[in-house]
C-alpha cells in the first residue's frame, strides 16, 4: 500500500473520513487508527522495546504484576482484562494501542513537540478485513456475536497466552479487541487494542505482507503546527484525552508554550 502524503488540513480530513456507505446506508468506518510522531517508527510493542530476549520475560512480568498489585486493583482473573490493565498502566506488554477516532490518532501524531522536525504518520488498519486471516475458531466467535471486534468477555475461553499462541502455529494474524472501560481515559480515547499470537511478531511487517489491510497517511512536519492548533480548537487535547490534573497540566504546558520560530 502506497503512503498518502497530505499537503493541507483539508486533505488530511478528506483522507481520514473518506468512508463509503455501509449496507445500512450509514457512514461507518472499518478502520482503527494509530498516530506516531515520526513516520519512520515501526509498530513496535512496549514489550519489544525492552530488546534482548524480551519474549522470555513477558510471563514473569505479568505474573509479578498480578502478585504485587494492590488488593482489589485487578477486578478479574481474565488474562485479557489483566493485559489491558497492565498496558493501561504502562507495563511493557505485547499489546498495542489503537483508536476508533481518526482525530485522536492525529493528536498522538502531533502532540510531541520534540518531533516537530519529523513527518508524522497515521496508520489506518481495516479491522474488519483483518478478520479474514483469523483462525476459524476465533472467527466463529465473532460471527456468533455479530461483531467485528472482540470484547474481553468474548475471549474468556482463552485462559493463557500459551493457549492464544497456539492459534498462530499455522498462520500469523492480528486480533483487535475493545478493552474494558477502566476509566475515562480509555473511554475518551475510543481505545482499541491489538495482539498477535507471538510476542516476537512485528505488526508493521505483518501489514506489509498484507497490503490490503492498511494504508498510511503522512503528515509533513511543516503542517504539524497548523493541525495541532486546529485540533485544540476542536477540543482534541490532553485535557480531554487524559482527564485529570496531569492531562490538564500537559495541555496547558503545550498550549501556552513557545510556538514555531520561538523555540
Amino acid at each position: 500500500m502506497d503512503d498518502i502524503r497530505v499537503n493541507s488540513w483539508n486533505e488530511l480530513i478528506h483522507n481520514l473520513y473518506d468512508i463509503p456507505k455501509t449496507s445500512l446506508n450509514r457512514y461507518r468506518s472499518n478502520f482503527v487508527y494509530r498516530g506516531l510522531a515520526d513516520q519512520s517508527w515501526e509498530l513496535d510493542t512496549s514489550l519489544s522495546r525492552l530488546s534482548g530476549d524480551y519474549d522470555k520475560i513477558e510471563r514473569p512480568l505479568l505474573r509479578s504484576f498480578g502478585k504485587y498489585a494492590e488488593p482489589g486493583s485487578l477486578p478479574s482473573d481474565n488474562i485479557w482484562v489483566r493485559l489491558a490493565i497492565a498496558q493501561h498502566h504502562e507495563l511493557p506488554t505485547r499489546l498495542m494501542d489503537w483508536t476508533v477516532s481518526p482525530q485522536v490518532a492525529v493528536h498522538f501524531a502531533t502532540s510531541e513537540q520534540g518531533y516537530y522536525d519529523q513527518d508524522g504518520v497515521i496508520w489506518c488498519v481495516d479491522a474488519v478485513e483483518a478478520r479474514s486471516l483469523l483462525p476459524s475458531d476465533l472467527l466463529e466467535v465473532l460471527e456468533a456475536e455479530y461483531a467485528s471486534i472482540f470484547s474481553v468477555e468474548m475471549l474468556e475461553f482463552i485462559k493463557t497466552l500459551d493457549d492464544f499462541d497456539r492459534f498462530g502455529k499455522k498462520n500469523s494474524f492480528v486480533l483487535f479487541f475493545e478493552p474494558p472501560s477502566l476509566d475515562a481515559r480509555i473511554v475518551n480515547q475510543g481505545a482499541i487494542m491489538s495482539v498477535m499470537p507471538d510476542a516476537k511478531l512485528v505488526l508493521s511487517q505483518f501489514l506489509r505482507d498484507h497490503p490490503n489491510l492498511y494504508r498510511r497517511i503522512i503528515i509533513p512536519k511543516e503542517l504539524k503546527w497548523e493541525i495541532r492548533d486546529k485540533l485544540d480548537q476542536d477540543n482534541v487535547t490532553e485535557r480531554m484525552l487524559f482527564p485529570g490534573l496531569d492531562g490538564l497540566s500537559r495541555w496547558l504546558k503545550r498550549y501556552y508554550g513557545p510556538g514555531p520560530g520561538n523555540r
